[in-house]
């Protein structure tokens, strides 16, 4: 019998990586009802990429640079170590592309995001949950050094490819979306890369516009994804000179927030989100002190679906 070609449809189709970035921007229109008319709050909501968060644009990234440079070959695994957004990202895109996906993640990671990493097929290793994501990043160091020639390291806090894939995407979509009117951008230091390369193609539009990173205000808090730079280790990719200014968050100011935005604008996020929220809202509230303008644009990285069994919902 003759094989039959797969029929023509007559509808628009697409692939699953062409569906990373050009996430939607975001009016909060609820928690700022206090400011005036000429300052406003918007955020990237980046669980509208198909892995659920803004690290698909990183782990896109990693691997198409990899393979494209040959250290990313046929039979070799990917390993890096994640708290769970680029992980998932990596196995999302790693069953996509028949790549196997090996992960170190702290085991105290959310039972949502472990059972989508099992969903995906990936292989994790879970590491001393005291020790955070720098534990993940310890582990995952040894095994790279012991069998170099099997793994490809994704090493998204080291790697060029996690900022740059910002610089050439999450930045210019914001610059597009605001038509270059924004004052200030605002992100949370965590990798790092999101924050460097928006803001690096940021002022490469404007140098005038402020860049303001967002961080926890001590070592021992319960901001997920985030990290106390002073005490943590920090991401080769991470240069302080590129902020303008520096917030540190308050876990129970960030989790207050989460449940704020969930009620009063109907965003249910991650608890990055919504500490970067509470940095742009001290921003906001600055310049109404002063009687100055602002268009001020944050990231959601990711909703709280993944993170619903802990604290602030539980």
């Amino acid at each position: 019998m003759a094989v039959q070609a797969v029929p023509q449809i007559n509808t628009h189709t697409t692939d699953l990586e062409s569906l990373i970035g050009n996430t939607p921007l975001l009016h909060l229109r609820h928690i700022t009802a206090h400011l005036p008319p000429n300052i406003g709050i918007y955020a990237k909501a980046e669980w509208t990429n198909p892995g659920g968060s803004v690290k698909d644009r990183a782990a896109l990234n990693i691997i198409r640079t990899a393979e494209r440079e040959g250290k990313l070959r046929r039979g070799m695994t990917l390993v890096d170590s994640t708290s769970g957004n680029t992980g998932i990202a990596y196995a999302m895109l790693g069953a996509l592309r028949g790549i196997h996906v090996k992960l170190f993640v702290p085991a105290n990671a959310s039972p949502e995001r472990l059972a989508i990493l099992n969903a995906y097929g990936a292989e994790l290793v879970l590491t001393d949950p005291l020790e955070g994501s720098d534990g993940a990043i310890r582990a995952v160091r040894e095994l790279v050094a012991r069998e170099p020639d099997r793994y490809f390291y994704g090493d998204q806090y080291n790697n060029p490819a996690n900022w740059q894939a910002h610089y050439h995407s999450t930045g210019v979509e914001i610059w597009e979306q605001t038509s270059g009117s924004l004052t200030h951008f605002i992100a949370g230091l965590g990798t790092t890369g999101t924050f460097m390369g928006t803001s690096r193609r940021l002022k490469d539009f404007n140098p005038a516009v402020q860049v303001i990173a967002v961080q926890p205000d001590s070592p021992f808090h319960g901001l997920e994804g985030l990290k106390h730079m002073e005490t943590a280790i920090q991401p080769g990719i991470y240069e302080p000179a590129i902020a303008d200014r520096q917030l540190g968050i308050s876990t129970d100011e960030t989790y207050a927030m989460a449940r704020r935005l969930a009620k009063e604008e109907g965003v249910l996020v991650g608890i990055s989100a919504a500490a970067a929220v509470v940095g742009a809202l001290q921003v906001a509230e600055a310049l109404a002190a002063r009687e100055a303008p602002g268009v001020i644009v944050t990231i959601f990285p990711d909703s709280a679906y993944k993170y619903l069994s802990h604290a602030p919902w539980r």
